[in-house]
């Protein structure tokens, strides 16, 4: 079940944006901040209409399904973490069977269980912190077990183990078919977690492909703007800037 982006445009964000992204695989988009990285998150998601061009889902027009087809389809985690009831841990991950018209325990269970969250499931959601509301809104995400799962700097508010947790979890759902979207600031994350980097700059592609190509030194010297140098060993590898 391929997604893809079909020459966007949404004025002043993104400018005839064309991607095939292929499921089993984790995708990153990065970029400087402006540079249209949420914007396509969003329109692969199908929630926001592009001015032009299409996202489409095994070459179907995300527009024309239904938020119910859709959400079967697509789990987004949007940037901003809010929650908007103080409801159960268990209960607002259980939100995520929602477009399903079930509540299942098992994929409660699992996502609850894949992000550490057994512990909080009978907490208010409005008492947690903010990496604990992160990891909480990423299961409910999972607990819908969409083929596609798409997340906006879904380990921003996360400390360095559960980052890591979390990653091995992607990577696992990815293994068993599922294709992951991460927009990521940490390019390190990037080049040694991703499988396909597509660099945004300036609402148009400025490179795709793999990571040692996508972020070469000289392409994020020339997007990013600094002088930089890639160490360590692949898989392991860390960015100096000077």
């Amino acid at each position: 079940m391929r997604l893809a982006a079909q020459a966007i445009s949404v004025a002043k964000r993104l400018s005839d944006v064309s991607l095939m992204l292929e499921p089993g695989t984790i995708t990153a988009i990065c970029g400087p901040n402006g540079a249209g990285k949420s914007t396509l998150l969003e329109t692969l998601a199908g929630l926001l209409e592009p001015d032009s061009g299409a996202a489409l889902l095994d070459g179907e027009p995300l527009a024309a399904m239904t938020p119910r087809t859709r959400g079967q389809k697509i789990g987004y985690l949007p940037q901003a973490h809010e929650i908007a009831w103080d409801v159960p841990v268990r209960s607002l991950v259980a939100l995520g069977r929602m477009p399903h018209g079930d509540s299942d325990p098992a994929p409660v269970a699992a996502s609850l269980a894949a992000l550490d969250l057994q512990s909080f499931a009978e907490r208010r959601a409005q008492s947690l912190s903010g990496g604990e509301t992160a990891r909480v809104l990423l299961a409910r995400v999972l607990a819908g077990e969409p083929a596609w799962i798409l997340a906006d700097e879904p380990l921003a508010a996360l400390d360095l183990a559960h980052q890591l947790a979390l990653l091995r979890h992607l990577r696992s759902a990815a293994k068993a078919g599922a294709g992951v979207v991460l927009v990521l600031h940490d390019l390190a994350l990037a080049m040694n977690h991703a499988d396909r980097v597509v660099v945004l700059d300036k609402g148009r592609v400025a490179a795709d492909g793999g990571c040692e190509n996508a972020l070469a030194t000289e392409v994020v010297e020339r997007v990013w703007g600094v002088t930089a140098r890639w160490i360590g060993e692949p898989g392991q590898r860390a960015l100096v800037t000077f």
